[in-house]
Formats: structure tokens, sequence, C-alpha cells
């Protein structure tokens, strides 16, 4: 952290000796939120005896040294900006619809300080989003990967977002992803039921756990082109576990192209060929989106097309590779 200035710093008293961390803070900075405190930590901003808090239920001694460091600036997003980047495909008074590009952030990170989220912009552009799911998150009643595009639902009021997330938590919701992935399918097309959880090798990813130690996760897909070592799906998931998609193709052979955390090494004996375009990030799109409006009670559906570098990609191994040979 050379260079970084320092905020604040105090020793611990008596009185807050034995007391949490993030707490100590909540009441030392009244005008932040828990959420915005506990990122100064997890970004390393805050010091206790000299070294940076390793979490922020941690328990205060009397007498240590704590210091708060400048956390990064927060990018400010005006309404015009918002305008310019988000992709908005319908909006009212209950609900927004955005076409979200690959890259871009769901929510704020701590990791990321200097990125504009989705969220910020939909709060740039609509003020005064509902927070249930945490002041971080206006508006998000469910969330897409880094770096998966497609079809994302903002819900602009209480109401709304309180029966979005029902639908979403009672698998109401009808959700199409389109996904260009490494392998031949050996089915036209398949059900995948397998348990994901945390991996016990690797925590910062999912994995496949056997039955009883993982959330249940259902997936379909379909097969919309073959080529050669290649294939076009067609992918709805019954359940919304984090990466589910991604984990399920992956252990069924067919990693999803340009996935760096799932893919086996099928995908690396089976490359992109050079002379692919090359999408520069996951070949994973979410493509359709289908609920009851939660004001109207009318069925709704939205759906965009793939992106020009998913395009591109597919063209190309249509073209190029052909269909595949049994």
């Amino acid at each position: 952290m050379s260079g970084t200035q320092k905020r604040e710093s105090w020793k611990v008293s008596a009185e807050h000796a034995g007391e949490r961390l993030d707490h100590v803070l909540v009441e030392r900075y009244p005008g932040e939120s828990r959420a915005r405190l506990q990122s100064w930590i997890k970004a390393g901003s805050v010091l206790v005896a000299g070294l940076p808090a390793a979490k922020a239920g941690v328990r205060l001694e009397a007498g240590q040294l704590v210091e708060v460091l400048e956390a990064p600036a927060r990018a400010t997003v005006s309404a015009q900006q918002a305008a310019a980047q988000l992709d908005v495909l319908h909006e009212d008074d209950a609900i927004v619809v955005v076409n979200k590009p690959a890259g871009l952030l769901m929510h704020s990170a701590p990791s990321a300080p200097e990125e504009v989220s989705l969220a910020e912009l939909a709060a740039a552009l609509y003020p005064d989003l509902p927070s249930l799911q945490g002041e971080d998150r206006p508006g998000i009643v469910h969330r897409l990967d880094r770096d998966t595009s497609g079809l994302v639902v903002i819900a602009r009021t209480e109401e709304s977002m309180r029966d979005l997330m029902h639908q979403f938590a009672e698998r109401e919701v009808n959700k199409t992803y389109l996904a260009l992935v490494h392998g031949t399918p050996r089915f036209d097309s398949d059900w995948i039921e397998a348990p994901i959880g945390r991996s016990p090798r690797q925590p910062d990813r999912q994995s496949i756990l056997p039955e009883g130690e993982g959330r249940p996760a259902e997936t379909f897909y379909e097969v919309l082109e073959r080529y050669d070592r290649f294939a076009y799906l067609r992918c709805e998931p019954k359940t919304g576990r984090t990466h589910q998609i991604r984990v399920h193709l992956s252990s069924v052979d067919l990693p999803i192209v340009g996935d760096t955390i799932y893919r086996k090494r099928g995908a690396l004996e089976r490359p992109l060929p050079r002379e692919a375009p090359d999408p520069g990030r996951q070949a994973l799109h979410a493509a359709e989106l289908a609920f009851v409006h939660p004001e109207t009670g009318e069925d709704v559906s939205f759906s965009t097309e793939l992106p020009e570098e998913l395009e591109a990609l597919r063209a190309w191994l249509e073209a190029d590779c052909g269909e595949a040979t049994e």
C-alpha cells in the first residue's frame, strides 16, 4: 500500500476491548454503511497492530493501534453516463430490463474499487431503487457472472422486488442461455442433475459434490448446432446455483469456450484454432427471460441476440469447422 494516505488512527480503549472490528467501525463512522465498511476491510484498508485486518470479525485488544487508510474512492456516475452505458430494453414503473455486456460487474467489489458496476449505473439512471439485497445492490434480484452477457431484470419498487425475488426463489422464472462449448455432445439434448457447492480444494470455485453435501442443481441443454470438436447449445437452468451452467457443462466434458476457471483438459486438447475469432470472454449469453410481471400479473418475456463477438465465433465455427462427424 505504498503511497496510501492515512485517514485516521486510534488506540483501542478498554471499553472496546473484545469487540468486533466492524462493530467498532460502524460506531466510529455512522455515515457509512456496514457493507461499505466491510469493503474497506476486504480491500486491506484497515490495519490492526500494523497489519491488514484478516476479517471483519476480528476481536480487538486494548491498546492496539487501528489505522484506517484512505479507501479507494468510488467513481461517481451521472445519469447521462448511465444512459449511455446501459442497454435498456424495457422500462416501466415496476421493472427495468437491461442487456448486460460481458466484463461489467453486477455490483461493486472491494477487489475492483475503480470499476463501475451495473447496480451503480442503474441507481444513477433510476433514483430510489430498493435495496432489499443490500445497499450495494439497488434493484438487483438476480445476477450474471462478470463475463456472462445478457438479460437482467431490475426492480424499481420494494413491492416488485419482493415479488421477483419470490419468483426466482420458487423457480418460476424461465431463463435461457446460449453457449459455445468445446467437445462433442453425446446426446442431442440432456438433463444434468448434480448437486453443486463450494469446492473443498478451491474455496473460490464451485464443484459437483456428493449427494447430501451440495445444493440440488438441474440444467437442461439442447444442441442447436454441431461442429468438429465444438457445439452450440441452448441451456435452461432450472435452479440458480452459482456458476451452475459452467460447472454442469464442464462435468460432462463440454466446457464453455473462454471459461478459464472450469475448463478441463479436453479444452486444452481441443483449443480454438488460431485463426478463429477470439471473443475475449466466456461464450455464455443470457438470451431469454420470462416471468410474471410483478405489477400487472401478465406473463412477459424478453430476448436478445448473441453479442457480436460470440456471433462472429459461431459463424466461423459453422463455416470453418463444419458439422461434426460421428
